[in-house]
Order: structure tokens, then C-alpha cells, then sequence
């Protein structure tokens, strides 16, 4: 039996900037890692390497040195070749050299481990000539060809390993201008098309573009959150969606970060995670609600946009005060497929699985899921 060739490349500085709310990781490495921020990108692979770990006997991993690969696969035992070396500093030529590396080698597939500056730089080297899957590890992933969590990307590969029919099909390489996009503006743009294993359950959508249209029913989900608030703590997250909820309370809000409420007052803007972590160490639990939308055409609650919402803060808050907000328009454009959650910590996912009330007007809530396919399914 021939053995699976899976080149793997992990970008190190992937998701750096999100949890200290630099909403990204382009250019601003250092800075991140100067605030506090830890690496996530190898533990994000870890996960999705786990799950085919069962098949390390028919499987060849050729990858790059150090943090690029070559460490975690070892120390995870699988068999290993090095065929491009790094600096212990990485950058986007390194992606990009190991990606030419790999392409080289003939591998079966390339998965990585990034954003969308990741999938981007490698882009720019296979194009479409060879398959590829992502393990979504940045803060920006708006591209479709990353799974929707780390394990749905093991479990894509651990289909390929069993030799079952996956299909494959060409998903949109996208990034949006991080400058812009610290700026409070979002600007995305389509770069080209990579091939992908198609399987719908676990590979992500396209993130819808555009703002809502409807103020509307903008105005009637502000209002039912407003009517309902007292003297906790809102942890407001962003999006467009929430920050209506903002701007009926008359409070400058961070479209793209995350702000801190109390008795209708700002106390915290553009927070990063260890300050959310210290501003409700000492709240009861009651007291501490978070207010969240979904990305649209995806699906995503967390882990999409706003690492800021880690999993130690996340574990601190009841289920039943984690308020969900959504148009209805934004919910059928799911055509059914459940709300995903991807906070970093796979038990963590679990644990929020379940039908929720949503937001989706004024004293207006439909029931809809959180169930992540690769969690609910295996």
C-alpha cells in the first residue's frame, strides 16, 4: 500500500496579535509577543494532527524545520523529513519557500496551519496545482479553505487516510487589509482559488461581505438587549450586529474589538484577553454576561475575529449568559447548518454544544444550535 504523502507547514506567528486585540498578526509579531501574547498556531496543528495520529504507520510527513513542523511531529511521533530550514524568526518567504519545497516533493496534500495571510502566501506558490486544507490557527479566516475547526481539518485528512471518496473542489483564497482593519474597516479581497477536499460538514464558507442593510431590526435587537441589562458586566464582543447594541446606548464602540460595559457606562475599550481575564476575576459568575453575534455565511460565534474571548474567560460565564444576537436573514442564510464554536479548547467546544435562545428582534428569539459537525458526528 502506497503511503500518504502530507506535507505540513505551520506559520509561528499565526493568531499572535488576537488575543491582545491587534486583530491580527501581519507586521505586528513583536508587538504582540511584547503585550503578552503566546503562540497558538502549534497547538492548533496539534489538534488536528491528533486525530489521524491512528494512521502514523501509512503516513510520510514531509514538512520544515523547527517550529515550522519538524518539533511537533516528531514529539508526536509520527515519521518525519525536513526539507526546508528556517530561522528561529519566521516570515512570509520562509511560508512561502517551504510551501515551494513541498510542491517540490509531490506531496498528496499541504496542510498549514495560519490565517489568511498564511493561505495567502501559500497561494502565491501551488495556486491551484496541488490539494491543500488549512487549520485555522490566525485571527483573520475569511478564506474557505481552512476546516471549520482544527479537529474537522484532522478529521478531512483521516477520510483521505482511509481511503474514502472525497471529492475535491476550488474554495476562495481571501484577505482582508489589516492596516484597515485595526482601523475599525474592513476590506477584503479575493486573491484566487486553491483546491480543497470538499466535504461541506467540516470545510468553512466564504464569510458573507457587506453590513447589514436592515436598521430596523438592528434597533429591535438593541432594544431587547438594553431592556435587559442591570448592573453586570457586559463583555461586548464585535461585529456589526453588536455594535448596534452600542450605538442605542450612545457608547463609542470597537467594531472589530472587544469593549466592556456596566450600568450602561464604558469601563474597558478594545480589550485584550488577560484584561478581560482580570477584569472579571473577581465577578460572581451571574454577573459577567457576554453579548456575541455569528459571522455571516459561516456560522462562527467564537474563534472567529475575536480571540480576546479565551477560553479561561469563556469558562467563567454560564451558558445562559452568553447572549447570542442575529438577524434572521443571517440565520437562514445557514440553510440549516448549526452555530460553530472554535474558542481553542476542544472539551471547551463541547461543553457549549446546545440549543440556544437568539436575539433576533425585539422580545423576538428563535432556538437555533451550536453543534460543531466534527464534534457532534465522531
Amino acid at each position: 500500500m502506497k503511503r500518504f504523502r502530507l506535507g505540513i507547514i505551520i506559520n509561528p506567528l499565526a493568531g499572535l496579535g488576537g488575543s491582545v486585540g491587534l486583530k491580527g498578526s501581519d507586521g505586528v509579531a513583536l508587538e504582540a509577543i511584547a503585550k503578552g501574547a503566546t503562540p497558538k498556531a502549534q497547538m492548533r496543528m496539534q489538534q488536528a494532527l491528533a486525530v489521524i495520529l491512528p494512521f502514523a504507520d501509512n503516513l510520510d510527513i514531509i514538512t520544515a524545520s523547527g517550529d515550522m513542523g519538524a518539533n511537533l511531529c516528531r514529539q508526536m511521533g509520527f515519521t518525519t523529513t525536513e526539507v526546508y530550514y528556517s530561522d528561529s524568526i519566521t516570515s512570509s518567504q520562509d511560508t512561502q519557500q517551504a510551501a515551494s519545497c513541498l510542491l517540490d516533493q509531490q506531496v498528496d496534500l499541504l496542510l498549514f496551519a495560519g490565517g489568511d495571510g498564511t493561505a495567502r502566501d501559500i497561494y502565491a506558490v501551488v495556486d491551484d496545482s496541488l490539494p491543500v486544507l488549512g487549520v485555522p490557527a490566525g485571527v483573520k479566516i475569511h478564506s474557505g479553505v481552512y476546516g471549520i475547526t482544527p479537529h474537522a481539518s484532522g478529521l478531512v485528512v483521516s477520510m483521505l487516510l482511509q481511503g474514502e471518496l472525497v471529492s475535491l473542489m476550488s474554495a476562495d483564497v481571501m484577505d482582508i487589509d489589516e492596516v484597515a482593519f485595526r482601523q475599525g474597516s474592513v476590506r477584503a479581497k479575493r486573491f484566487g482559488e486553491m483546491t480543497v477536499p470538499a466535504e461541506p460538514r467540516y470545510i468553512q464558507a466564504v464569510k458573507m461581505g457587506g453590513k447589514e442593510v436592515d436598521e430596523l431590526v438592528l434597533a429591535d435587537i438593541a432594544a431587547d438587549i438594553i431592556e435587559s441589562m442591570d448592573d453586570e458586566l457586559f463583555i461586548m464582543g464585535s461585529g456589526s450586529t453588536v455594535a448596534a447594541v452600542m450605538e442605542e446606548l450612545g457608547i463609542d464602540n470597537t467594531l472589530l474589538g472587544v469593549d466592556v460595559i456596566q450600568d450602561n457606562m464604558l469601563i474597558a475599550q478594545d480589550v485584550s484577553a488577560n484584561q478581560l481575564l482580570e477584569l472579571t476575576k473577581d465577578m460572581p459568575a451571574d454577573k459577567v454576561k457576554l453579548v456575541i453575534t455569528l459571522i455571516g455565511g459561516q456560522g462562527h460565534i467564537l474563534g472567529r475575529g475575536n480571540q480576546q474571548l479565551s477560553p479561561e474567560l469563556i469558562k467563567r460565564i454560564p451558558k445562559d449568559n452568553i447572549l447570542i444576537l442575529a438577524t434572521k436573514t443571517k440565520l437562514k442564510a445557514l440553510e440549516g447548518r448549526p452555530l460553530i464554536v472554535d474558542s481553542g479548547d476542544p472539551e471547551l467546544d463541547k461543553a457549549l454544544t446546545g440549543y440556544y435562545k437568539i436575539v433576533t428582534g425585539y422580545h423576538d428569539y428563535v432556538m437555533y444550535q451550536v453543534a460543531n459537525p466534527d464534534l457532534v458526528e465522531n
